[in-house]
């Protein structure tokens, strides 16, 4: 019997690389995708070697051809964090609009099922709480965070307009804060930056007054997730992340405690439209996929602390 085939788009990136490898764990042929914008070779390299995995650098907003068969399609091609999409707002939102239309194209062409990365910031600075897939949601579009929340937002109503009008089998997560090794130090969000700074000896910089609440998933357990979302039958929006929640102020002083660093806690304005709170509701999850989160946050923190601990000067340097 051969062996199924999928495509991994932003596969160079920290999610995609640790999907690219647990489907060739699961005996998959790998095709990875990315234009390394925000992506890192670095993270794939070590896979270029086996002969199930091929790597594709192209940019997905553009036309999108592979040669031979896919029986599945990830789409997580996008910038994740706020400093990426605040500098490159009209390339977020292209590959969340031009670069999905596309890949849904390539999945009806290829008759491939098709999971599509959206994110927990569809639900904006929730009304709700903790978020649920029933609530719709309260984001700012025109405000600077928009250019992502709503690429996404677009992104499940093309999803879903596919997956009706065309009968394509189609799949969507939402994702919440995930966490693990090879994010990138300064890539804006609360977990890297805060080692980041540790790390050097530098204050850790907490936006408002610290009391908003954030959800942080480790990356072996969204895998997992994901990898039952795309085996499923289930077509609607699934919530996956942690729900053990902490404010940020909190999740300072963790890290501060985990290592070991004389740096004080600095506190600085809060960002336009940042979410107060941030909690998944993952009861769905719970009764579709049988899946909830196995590692706790103090051991997917060791090991992600480990991991960048682990690098040699120029390549933390490299990672930020």
């Amino acid at each position: 019997m051969s062996k199924k085939r999928i495509l991994i788009t932003g596969g160079a990136g920290f999610l995609g690389s640790h999907l690219c490898e647990h489907f060739l764990d699961k005996g998959y042929r790998v095709v990875a995708m990315d234009n390394l914008i925000t992506g890192d070779i670095r993270n794939i390299e070590h896979l270029f070697p086996n002969p199930d995995f091929e790597f594709y650098h192209h940019d997905v907003s553009k036309f999108v051809h592979v040669a031979g068969p896919l029986d599945y399609i990830l789409h997580f091609a996008s910038p994740a964090s706020p400093i990426d999409y605040l500098k490159i707002p009209i390339q977020t939102l292209k590959v969340g609009s031009l670069g999905t239309h596309n890949l849904l194209g390539l999945a009806l062409a290829k008759r491939a099922r098709i999971l599509v990365a959206s994110t927990s910031e569809i639900y904006g600075d929730p009304l709700v709480h903790p978020q649920s897939e029933s609530y719709w949601g309260n984001v700012n579009p025109i405000g600077p965070r928009g250019v992502y929340d709503e690429a996404k937002r677009f992104q499940e109503a093309m999803t879903m307009a596919y997956n009706r009008y065309h009968k394509l089998e189609t799949r969507i997560v939402r994702i919440f804060n995930t966490y693990g090794p090879r994010m990138r130090l300064n890539d804006g969000r609360a977990l890297p930056a805060f080692i980041g700074q540790a790390l050097r000896g530098e204050s850790l910089t907490v936006f408002g007054d610290g009391s908003q609440t954030r959800s942080f998933c480790y990356v072996s357990d969204l895998v997992e997730g994901i990898y039952r979302l795309l085996l499923s039958d289930y077509d609607q929006p699934v919530n996956l992340g942690n729900p053990s929640e902490i404010t940020i102020k909190e999740f300072a002083e963790e890290i501060l405690k985990l290592t070991g660093s004389k740096s004080t806690i600095e506190f600085k304005a809060l960002p336009e439209d940042d979410p107060k709170q941030r909690q998944p509701d993952i009861s769905l999850a719970k009764k579709v996929l049988d899946w909830e989160p196995k590692v706790d946050r103090s051991e997917g923190l060791a090991k992600t602390y480990t991991y960048f601990k682990g690098l040699g000067p120029q390549e933390l340097r490299e990672r930020q």
